[in-house]
């Protein structure tokens, strides 16, 4: 394993992050998901990310059993704040940025974590309906308290993470991360977020490398996706997968296979190879359902990539990878509904 520094501060974590997005709690027996954490500590990553909402809360419960021992000093633990959570969420509160919800969620979070702070505690999403200087102030108050050493955002703009490192800088706290989609597929953060990013000195902590599994190669054009599969899981993955499903991109994800082998790698490790090439990336984001995934990603930890290859996988997906932010605000919630 390989460590990056976390933007300008002096953590460093894990290039490769275990992350438990749509697997603890819900995809994978709770006995299978310890055995996953046990498998990425095996194999040398310390930094793990989950959020509140992953399984309504269930996520946070089982990453701070499976890490329950563990000396907590030796690890990076991140969450995040902003959906409802719980068995009934109706009250007009439950949801957002707000001091209230904030507050409230970080007490929340760390019962389920069963920790006394977390390293990171990022913004799952930008919250329109409340003022900025609101929020950062709630941060910087959980920062002092003790409950998290940094802050992080998740899918902000460019212009949203200028504005907030300004307060954050005005209150004496840091924001160090953005935790946005990338991969060979999804490069909007390139043309305005990672310049903003270097600037400020926030790195990038990036999820879905392996494009929900599409780059792994799994899904064939003119075929059926695999039983079992995330394209198959409509209580998961299959509407995010969906966008990439169509033969003249599965068609491509296959050419990258004859430039995997080449480097002796397979498609999902140069997936996830690929996006630590971006010097503003601190950390690739990897799940797994099986413990033997995890030892697989691992191995791209480490891996450089020459110019001639990068500029192949550019030729490649030249045309179908996303650039336009357009993308990303038609994903941002347009409303706080509880």
């Amino acid at each position: 394993m390989e460590f990056r520094y976390l933007g300008s501060s002096g953590m460093q974590i894990s290039e490769i992050t275990y992350g438990n997005w749509l697997t603890h709690g819900s995809q994978v027996e709770n006995d299978v998901a310890m055995q996953c954490v046990r498998a990425a500590l095996d194999n040398g990553i310390t930094t793990f990310d989950t959020a509140d909402v992953y399984a309504n809360g269930r996520a946070e419960t089982v990453l701070g059993e499976a890490l329950r021992g563990e000396r907590r000093e030796s690890l990076e633990v991140f969450t995040k704040v902003y959906w409802p959570v719980g068995p009934d969420p109706k009250g007009k509160n439950d949801t957002g940025l707000s001091r209230k919800h904030m507050m409230e969620s970080i007490d929340n979070s760390l019962r389920r974590l069963q920790m006394d702070y977390v390293d990171l505690y990022q913004a799952h999403r930008y919250d329109t309906f409340t003022p900025l200087e609101e929020t950062m102030q709630a941060f910087a108050d959980i920062v002092r308290a003790g409950k998290a050493l940094y802050i992080g955002v998740s899918e902000w703009t460019a212009e949203q993470i200028r504005e907030g490192h300004a307060l954050a800088k005005q209150l004496g706290i840091s924001l160090v991360s953005s935790q946005p989609q990338y991969s060979m597929l999804w490069r909007i953060i390139e043309d305005e977020v990672v310049p903003a990013c270097r600037e400020l000195g926030i790195a990038q902590i990036v999820w879905t490398p392996i494009a929900q599994g599409v780059l792994s190669g799994k899904y064939v054009p003119g075929q059926p996706p695999p039983a079992g599969s995330r394209a198959t899981d409509e209580k998961g993955g299959a509407n995010i997968v969906k966008m990439w499903m169509g033969d003249e991109v599965l068609a491509r994800v296959q050419d990258l296979k004859p430039i995997a082998a080449d480097l002796d790698l397979t498609m999902a490790q140069l997936a996830v190879a690929w996006v630590l090439q971006n010097d503003n990336v601190a950390a690739a984001l990897v799940g797994a359902s099986r413990p033997e995934q995890v030892t697989e990603n691992v191995k791209a930890a480490g891996v450089r990539l020459s110019a001639d290859v990068l500029d192949r996988i550019d030729k490649l997906f030249d045309g179908v990878a996303v650039r336009d932010p357009k993308h990303v605000a038609e994903s941002m919630p347009k409303q706080r509904a509880v």
